[in-house]
């Protein structure tokens, strides 16, 4: 099989329940040409190097190749809106760094260093109180997503940022749509899937109006959290543009939540997938953290990012990538590197030097992750004390379509019963 065909097959929705055999066919190949302006990296060394090297670019507003690795002259409406971002995720030094500054002002060390402590028994009560629910309903079923995953992510940042939780349903509407849409893969020039395009970029465009609005409300009237914080910091950058703030707005709300929601849910199906994890999780919470970095590695809630590209030619590992080309960083394949990672495709709760880019790597690593280990943590922690005899009804579970934010669109357990 060809790089190009491996590539086609690892993006195919069919595949999604199980990608990683043909991630393993890419990495015999560590950089591989797999379309005319486009590369992928799947070896663990390659994807360091590069996420590292100042000659990859994140800003996809100046790249020749587009966002998913074709032209100008093929980029979709959402595409488009997303060449246009100017948040950090699509941005280079020195704006980069400025706005990383301006929001981790607000976030974390050293200036903020107890918002992410302080939301700890948040989580916790919020991981109880839905349990509580699902108890209250009757009954030994429960989908895991929808029943517990999803909830908590979601009401810590907006708890974060300050935006009105009551306006949750319309964000979860439209980031699933959006979510539908934002397709690499050979479906994509279906009519299904320029049908999901089209709707996608009308999603997009009402989120971006909503965010533009809280935004500029915020610049009006200071209110508690994140964004209004950077739009009214005294700090020695000073305070985010209206435009910067809800473009950040924008990835923040996104990113801030969906991964987490696929990383509880991942942890959740491979400890119920590997006979005896369970029990021995539940015996030692003490575990729970190195356990959840496994399950980043094996399972990672983001698999790569279409955001990147070469700025002049590289050489490494015998490809030569040209100048202009787009470059997928595929983390979930470096994760399973047989040269980094002993016996690659096991779930193994003890795995020590566990250095995986599930969170990514360089000036880009998850500006979130922090918060995503303390939430994914804590949620374990209280579904393991209180969910007992657990069993996946369906494996593999449905997935979602969107093959960078991958995870189960559902994930049905029975259950004995919850305790006290």
């Amino acid at each position: 099989m060809d790089a190009a065909t491996a590539w086609a097959e690892a993006m195919k929705f069919s595949n999604r329940p199980n990608p990683y055999p043909y991630f393993e066919e890419l990495r015999k190949t560590p950089v591989a040409k797999v379309a005319e302006h486009t590369y992928v990296v799947t070896g663990y060394p390659e994807v360091l190097a590069l996420a590292h090297d100042p000659r990859i670019s994140s800003d996809i507003g100046r790249s020749p190749s587009g966002l998913f690795g074709e032209s100008d002259a093929k980029l979709e409406a959402s595409e488009a809106a997303q060449a246009k971002d100017s948040s950090m995720l699509v941005s280079d030094p020195p704006g980069h760094d400025t706005m990383r500054r301006q929001f981790m002002r607000h976030f974390g060390p050293p200036h903020t260093p107890d918002l992410i402590p302080s939301l700890a028994s948040f989580v916790v009560d919020l991981a109880n109180e839905l349990l509580d629910n699902v108890k209250a309903r009757g009954g030994t079923r429960m989908d895991v997503v929808d029943d517990f995953s999803y909830p908590i992510p979601v009401s810590v940042i907006f708890r974060v940022m300050g935006a009105p939780v009551e306006d949750e349903p319309k964000f979860h509407a439209w980031v699933v749509d959006f979510m539908q849409g934002a397709d690499v893969g050979p479906e994509r020039d279906t009519a299904d899937g320029k049908a999901a395009v089209a709707k996608a970029a009308a999603s997009m465009a009402e989120l971006d109006a909503y965010m533009r609005a809280m935004v500029a409300r915020f610049a009006r009237e200071p209110g508690p959290g994140l964004l209004s914080a950077v739009l009214h910091d005294d700090g020695p950058d000073g305070p985010v543009s209206q435009e910067v703030a809800a473009s950040n707005a924008m990835l923040l709300l996104i990113a801030g939540h969906d991964s987490t929601v696929n990383t509880i849910t991942n942890s959740i199906m491979t400890l119920l997938r590997n006979p005896g994890s369970w029990d021995l999780l539940r015996d030692n919470p003490e575990l729970v953290p190195r356990t959840v970095e496994e399950v980043q590695r094996l399972q990672g809630a983001v698999q790569f990012f279409p955001s990147r590209w070469a700025t002049a030619d590289i050489e490494i590992a015998g490809t030569r990538i040209p100048a202009g080309s787009a470059v997928f960083l595929v983390y979930a394949a470096a994760n399973r590197d047989p040269r980094r990672f002993p016996d690659p495709d096991r779930f193994d709760p003890m795995r020590e030097n566990n250095e995986h880019v599930g969170f990514g790597s360089g000036i880009h690593t998850c500006f979130g992750g922090p918060l995503a280990r303390l939430e994914v943590n804590l949620a374990l922690e209280v579904f393991l004390r209180r969910v007992r005899s657990p069993r996946l009804v369906v494996d593999p579970p449905p997935y979602r379509h969107n093959q960078v934010f991958r995870g189960p669109r559902h994930l049905w357990v029975d259950f004995a019963e919850i305790l006290d």
